[in-house]
C-alpha cells in the first residue's frame, strides 16, 4: 500500500497500527521489528495474530481504546491509521493521543473518508450520515478540523478513490 510505503519505514522503527482490525496492513510491515497493534474488538486482533503467525512477523497486539493509549509519551517513530479516524467516536482524541505517543519528527498516516477541507458537506452527505453513522462511520469529518487540535503537520493530502483520502505528516519538534 503506497500510504505505507511512502513513509520509508525502516526495520527499526517501532510502528503502532491504531485501529488495526484483522491485519490487513501487515503485508506491508514485513520486514519491522516493533510492531504495535491496537484494535477495540478483540476478535478482530486475533484474526490479526494468525495472520501475523502465518507472515512469521512479530506483533504486539492489545484491546486498546484509540482515544485513551496505554503507552509512554513519544514512544513509536511511525503511526498508522487506516480507516478509523471516521469511525472512532471521539476523533480529536485519538489524534491527539497519536500526538502525545508520536516521537518529536516522527511520521503519521491516515487513510479513511474526509469531506474536502474548507467545504461544507453536501445536501447528499448530510442525509446520509446519520443513517451511515449508526453503521459505524461518519463520512463528514473534516481532517484539517481536526488536525488543527494538534501539532500534527500535514505534509501531504492526495484524493483516492470516492470519498477516501490519503494523509501524511509528521510530529514537530
Amino acid at each position: 500500500m503506497r500510504s505505507i510505503k511512502s513513509l520509508q519505514v525502516t526495520p527499526n522503527d517501532r510502528v503502532l497500527i491504531l485501529g488495526a482490525g484483522t491485519g490487513l496492513d501487515l503485508e506491508f510491515l514485513k520486514d519491522q521489528k516493533y510492531i504495535h497493534a491496537i484494535d477495540i474488538t478483540p476478535s478482530m486482533l486475533e484474526k490479526l495474530l494468525k495472520r501475523a503467525n502465518s507472515m512469521d512477523l512479530k506483533v504486539k497486539a492489545e484491546v486498546m481504546d484509540g482515544s485513551n493509549l496505554d503507552f509512554e509519551d513519544s514512544y513509536f517513530d511511525v503511526l498508522i491509521l487506516h480507516l478509523i479516524v471516521a469511525v472512532i467516536p471521539d476523533p480529536i482524541g485519538c489524534l491527539k493521543e497519536t500526538e502525545r505517543v508520536l516521537k518529536p519528527g516522527g511520521k503519521f498516516t491516515i487513510m479513511d473518508k474526509f469531506i474536502t477541507s474548507g467545504t461544507k458537506p453536501g445536501i447528499f452527505r448530510i442525509a446520509l450520515n446519520p443513517l451511515i453513522n449508526l453503521l459505524a462511520t461518519n463520512i463528514n469529518r473534516d481532517i484539517d478540523e481536526l488536525l488543527s487540535e494538534t501539532k500534527l503537520v500535514k505534509e501531504s493530502d492526495q484524493k483516492l478513490h470516492s470519498i477516501f483520502r490519503l494523509v501524511q505528516g509528521t510530529k514537530n519538534h
